[in-house]
């Protein structure tokens, strides 16, 4: 008897084996980065973070922002007390809503007497127009990306319900994203009004309910 062989599903077999693969040879790399950096995040208090804690809770090792179970009423930032110029930044982020979406601040500062805050952001999650992992924003300032990771590249590599290294590293105006240990995206500031030094903060974006978990965090000050 003949067998019908479903491509479709031979093509999800081969993503999540390279998925697998890539996750893998990335906990190798984690591993070297966490050995080599200060942990920012101790996973069990706010310790180092400041700001309003009504979305934001610890669970399981994990900075937790957002909501299932209610609307979030405008973006939402935990951050640093520190600040950072040039670094490598590791962690592992999971987020598997596809009607919200989150994002790591970085080169960042507070807007006094607002719940906003301004400075590069690298995205996590999605937009009507699709996956914004590994892409850079750069919140209230030109409130646009500057920097668009390729749609393909990061489906190809992205772990939809999962944990996902990201990675970022800035040296003065150079920025770099890598996830899951496959760079994704390059960016060299041409503004030089643009500040190089901020703190550092997860935020959950207002909208929908979601939750973005964000571990293992870990800085390498260059």
């Amino acid at each position: 008897m003949a067998r019908h062989i479903s491509y479709g599903w031979i093509s999800k077999i081969r993503k999540e084996i390279r998925i697998a693969l890539l996750i893998l040879a990335t906990s190798f790399l984690f591993l070297a980065c966490s050995q080599n950096c200060q942990r920012i995040f101790d996973g069990m208090t706010f310790q180092g973070w400041e700001g309003s804690k009504e979305f934001f809770r610890i669970e399981d090792g994990s900075i937790v922002a957002g909501a299932l179970d209610r609307e979030i009423p405008t973006n939402k930032f935990l951050c640093t007390e520190k600040e950072y110029d040039d670094f490598d930044l590791c962690m592992k982020v999971k987020f598997t809503s596809k009607e919200n979406n989150a994002g790591i601040q970085f080169r960042t500062s507070r807007i006094p007497d607002h719940h906003e805050v301004i400075g590069y952001q690298a995205d996590v999650g999605y937009t009507h127009a699709g996956a914004v992992w590994g892409s850079l924003y750069d919140e209230s300032r030109r409130k646009k990306f500057v920097a668009e990771a390729s749609q393909d590249k990061i489906l190809e590599v992205l772990n939809e319900n999962g944990w996902n290294d990201y990675r970022i590293r800035c040296e003065g105006a150079h920025v770099q994203f890598w996830l899951n240990g496959e760079h994704v995206l390059e960016y060299t500031e041409e503004d030089d009004s643009i500040p190089q030094t901020g703190v550092i903060c997860v935020q959950i974006h207002g909208g929908k309910p979601a939750e973005a978990w964000y571990k293992d965090i870990f800085i390498k000050e260059l």
